[in-house]
């Protein structure tokens, strides 16, 4: 199953470190990064769950869970969880998915078979409140994840939708936005009585706070 921005994100149950959840019922009230890795006790994977628990801080104030996923067990989730916090100084509190039948993995389309037939590649999906996909990206096994465009994006994703705007190439908190081409005339003004740059008709640059 490919999963398209845009898409309820599939409901599954799982056993995971804090307990058997459901997927909807997690997600509750809040944002989601959901992210999965090739296994435990793995270099790469070590440094990503320990640069998501010492962010937990920045997830939280943007209303997001974080939540991981490896095709192993519950138990060696825990032992390895260990790891991670020794070598990454951290003290890792979000929940991490067992799935080693690999249910929810082909649920989110996380096995690639030119990579494994057994691990799941770096997926991330970003999902809202309502349960739909916002985001996905998907990193090949040997490459980390970049974690400050990961926040970057939530932020630009909350940011458009509470003003129903667009969010222009390398957009940090802060930086100007863009006015959507679905807003014309006296209800762009309404809008926006803030006003705008406009370098070209189809391109309006506004602030907002």
């Amino acid at each position: 199953m490919s999963l398209h921005i845009g898409d309820t994100a599939p409901d599954f149950t799982a056993d995971t470190t804090q307990g058997p959840i459901s997927f909807h019922d997690f997600i509750g009230d809040s944002w989601v990064f959901f992210f999965s890795h090739p296994a435990d006790f793995t270099p790469v994977c070590t440094t990503e769950m320990g640069r998501t628990s010492k962010l937990a801080q920045q997830f939280a104030a943007r209303n997001v869970k974080p939540i991981g996923l490896s095709t192993d067990t519950v138990d060696e989730h825990i032992k390895w969880i260990a790891d991670v916090n020794d070598t990454q100084q951290t003290d890792l509190q979000f929940p991490i998915v067992a799935d080693k039948e690999l249910k929810v993995a082909k649920l989110y389309d996380m096995i690639h078979p030119n990579q494994s037939n057994t691990a799941a590649v770096r997926s991330v999906f970003i999902i809202d409140p309502n349960k739909k996909v916002r985001l996905t990206m998907t990193y090949p096994m040997n490459v980390g994840r970049n974690f400050d465009e990961i926040l970057r994006v939530i932020d630009a994703l909350q940011m458009a939708d509470k003003y129903n705007v667009a969010a222009p190439a390398d957009w940090r908190p802060g930086d100007k936005v863009i006015i959507p081409l679905s807003l014309q005339g006296e209800d762009a003004v309404k809008a926006f009585p803030q006003g705008w740059d406009a370098p070209r008709p189809y391109l309006r640059l506004t602030t907002v706070k």
